[in-house]
């Protein structure tokens, strides 16, 4: 029998808090594309989406062109920030995300991966920036699938890992994470601290309120 497990963790709200940057590249996007600027709380509401479905639920009486057109400023945006400012290595890792990887990542039969709305040119910095890309064996990126909640991300790091998805965790700040997860059959843990607020976490099996908690969260469903 094959003893493996596999937990998915998201990324933005989930481990590493890049709310700021977020916030200033769409608003900036927004402005350069003459659109009105995007309210804190709707901007956050789209985190974890593909871009281009982002900005769909943000401006739905836009055509396919002007989406991609913002689309791509939002993109140039953050490429700017992140070279003015810093960008991933400005983002702070959540208070106990680093010691949590360190100790599941320690567990032989523990698989640890990420499935992102991040572009993998971002999601390269944010690995960097902090140092745990090592912890994955498997990593997930919008770039190669369709937008969350869709379950492809889940269903490749399956393949990758060999793990039966009885047996496989998914952890998200967001209700698209949620979502995503029951589409693939993963049991859910949402987080407390991330972007959605908890009544949107509805869908999660379990929901923790910091990373200390998240081990005997994964131990109980696996009991």
């Amino acid at each position: 029998m094959n003893d493996l497990k596999l937990v998915i963790f998201d990324m933005d709200g989930t481990l590493i808090d890049s709310q700021d940057f977020i916030l200033m590249a769409m608003r900036y996007a927004f402005e350069k594309a003459g659109h009105p600027p995007p309210r804190k709380a709707d901007v956050l509401s789209i985190v974890g989406l593909s871009l281009d479905a982002a900005v769909e639920v943000l401006l739905p009486d836009l055509d396919t062109a002007e989406n991609k057109r913002t689309v791509d400023l939002y993109r140039h945006s953050f490429i700017e920030l992140r070279e003015k400012l810093g960008g991933e290595a400005k983002m702070p890792l959540y208070p106990g995300a680093l010691e949590a990887l360190e100790r599941l990542h320690a567990v032989d039969e523990i698989l640890l991966g990420v499935a992102t709305g991040k572009a993998r040119r971002g999601l390269d910095h944010a690995y960097h920036a902090h140092d745990i890309g090592r912890f994955f064996v498997t990593s997930q990126t919008a770039d190669h699938h369709p937008s969350k909640p869709h379950p492809s991300m889940l269903h490749q790091a399956l393949k990758d890992t060999g793990v039966e998805a009885a047996r496989a965790v998914m952890v998200g700040d967001t209700e698209f994470d949620m979502e995503m997860g029951r589409a693939a059959g993963f049991k859910t843990i949402g987080v407390s601290w991330g972007y959605h607020p908890i009544i949107r976490l509805g869908a999660a099996d379990v929901i923790i309120d910091d990373f200390a908690a998240l081990d005997g969260a994964l131990a109980e469903m696996w009991s």
